[in-house]
Order: structure tokens, then sequence, then C-alpha cells
């Protein structure tokens, strides 16, 4: 097995564990995010409720000691990757909607909006659209001059 496939297993296992935690059938919970945390060093991937309580903790082997510079941007579309796979089990968790997964670095920084659990919101992919602020900065000062 790759690291590619073994990443992606091995989040996918956390993210069922997180769907176990809150199955369909029981009263759904008032709770707004999912927090991830991943560590560069350890390779640990835990999820926490918005209470900071801990729901599930796993290692992913091929992030451990990381040297990557750019860890949390290079697992941020595997993580999306992971929860759009997961999207109908994610979709039926007794959370009240709307509520999102979010991807934070240890020092429990924000890094990223992963997942967003709600059926009239759309997470555009940031790669999809390298440009748009420049694109809208250059529109918005067309609409400037031209006054």
């Amino acid at each position: 097995m790759n690291a590619i496939d073994l990443t992606m297993q091995q989040i996918e296992r956390a993210i069922n564990k997180v769907a176990d935690k809150f199955p369909p059938t029981v009263e759904a919970t008032l709770m707004t995010d999912i927090h991830f945390r991943a560590n560069p060093d350890t390779g640990e991937l835990v999820a926490f409720d918005d209470n900071d309580a801990e729901i599930t903790r796993t290692v992913v082997e091929p992030w451990i000691n990381s040297t990557d510079e750019d860890f949390y941007g290079s697992i941020t579309p595997i993580m999306r990757k992971c929860l759009a796979k997961a999207s109908a089990t994610i979709d039926e968790m007794s959370i009240i909607k709307p509520f999102s997964f979010v991807l934070e670095d240890e020092c429990k920084e924000s890094v990223a909006e992963l997942y967003i659990v709600d059926g009239d919101t759309v997470i555009i992919d940031p790669d999809m659209m390298p440009d748009l602020d420049k694109d809208l900065d250059d529109f918005l000062k067309q609409l400037l001059d031209d006054k």
C-alpha cells in the first residue's frame, strides 16, 4: 500500500469514528464545528468538539516527522477528498445543521475549513479559482475608476 492510500485509509477511519459518535438514530446534538488537529511531528490526527473534548484520535503514519514546509496546505486537499467521500455518512450525523469540519494546527489555530454540512452551502476549493482575489480587485478598481 502506498503512502497516499495509507493516509486516506487512516483519515477515513477517523472520520468514521467521528460519525459513529453521532449516529442518525440519536437526537441531534447542538454543535457548530468538529475540529481536526493534525501534528506533523507525531502524525496524530485528533478530532475535537466545540468544547475541546476529544472525539477520536488516530496516527497517520506517513505524517510522522513530516518535513513538508507546507504540511497543512498539502494535507488539506486529502482531508477534503476523504470528507467528500464520506459525505452520505456525514450528512446523516445527529448534529444540528449547519456544522463544519475545520483543520487546525497543533496550536489550535484554524488552517482551513474542510467541509460544511448544510444543504445550501458549498465550499469552493481555493485551487479551482486561484486568481479570484485578483479578478475581484480588478473588477472593483474598474468600477471605482468609472465614477
